[in-house]
């Protein structure tokens, strides 16, 4: 049995909520998770300015991960979207378009890790905020290229920012294929965002019934609290 700890982070593109951008603050809350695989999202990303203005390779330099950025738009110069960290390199990467007509990009980074004898299938996800965009999105996430691709063959791991805080078509599409961190077995309090009164869960974790969780739980500190809008959602598995 091999376990491997697994966590999702919306960073808001480093801006926390005293409204200053700090991605050095990101870097000392993964650093307090101590994640092996970590899905981010709204990772901002410019080449040829401070290295810390490059996100995805200031944290992924700054922990000793590999790492590999899905852009689904341009911000201001610089590229935007997903980015996957990993303690080991990867076998595939693949960029999945999620965007709706009329509505903002939206994507899926599909990454392939091996640990040991198996290969592990992450899908860093980052779905809109309109009801009907995540209706088509939830149709597209289970479609024979993506989630159910023929060159998949290990177990599945689906983790993001699903950007859905109701039961919704996307929870019901997802539940039925996979298993879900069920956080209430592990916490008293489901609901992450915004950090510091929390009302919405948007953060999850699915998962390959190949895998089993042994830990879950929103990453709560002092300086989590304040360096974004979301929490780290946090999972320990391992694979039977």
């Amino acid at each position: 049995m091999r376990k491997f700890r697994i966590a999702t982070y919306n960073i808001h593109k480093g801006r926390g909520l005293d409204g200053r951008t700090r991605v050095e603050r990101i870097a000392r809350v993964l650093d307090e998770v101590g994640a092996d695989i970590v899905a981010l999202q709204e990772v901002v990303s410019h080449e040829g300015r401070s290295i810390q203005d490059h996100q995805a390779s200031y944290l992924a330099d700054k922990l000793g991960y590999f790492h590999t950025i899905g852009e689904t738009r341009k911000h201001r110069g610089g590229v935007y979207g997903n980015v996957t960290l990993s303690r080991w390199d990867f076998e595939l990467v693949r960029q999945i378009d999620l965007s709706v007509a009329g509505r903002e990009e939206r994507g899926a980074l599909r990454t392939d890790i091996r640990l040991g004898g198996d290969v592990l299938h992450v899908f860093n996800v980052h779905l809109g905020t309109a009801f009907l965009e995540r209706r088509k999105q939830a149709a597209r996430l289970i479609h024979e290229d993506l989630l159910k691709a023929i060159d998949i063959s290990g177990p599945r791991v689906v983790l993001g920012d699903f950007n859905e805080w109701t039961r919704g078509l996307v929870t019901k599409t997802l539940t039925a294929e996979f298993h879900r961190t069920d956080l209430r077995a592990h916490l008293r309090r489901t609901r992450s965002y915004p950090t510091v009164l929390p009302v919405l869960h948007l953060d999850h974790i699915y998962f390959d019934h190949h895998l089993k969780v042994e830990k879950a739980e929103f990453h709560r500190s002092q300086l989590s609290m304040i360096a974004s809008d979301h929490l780290p959602l946090v999972a320990d598995l391992s694979i039977e």
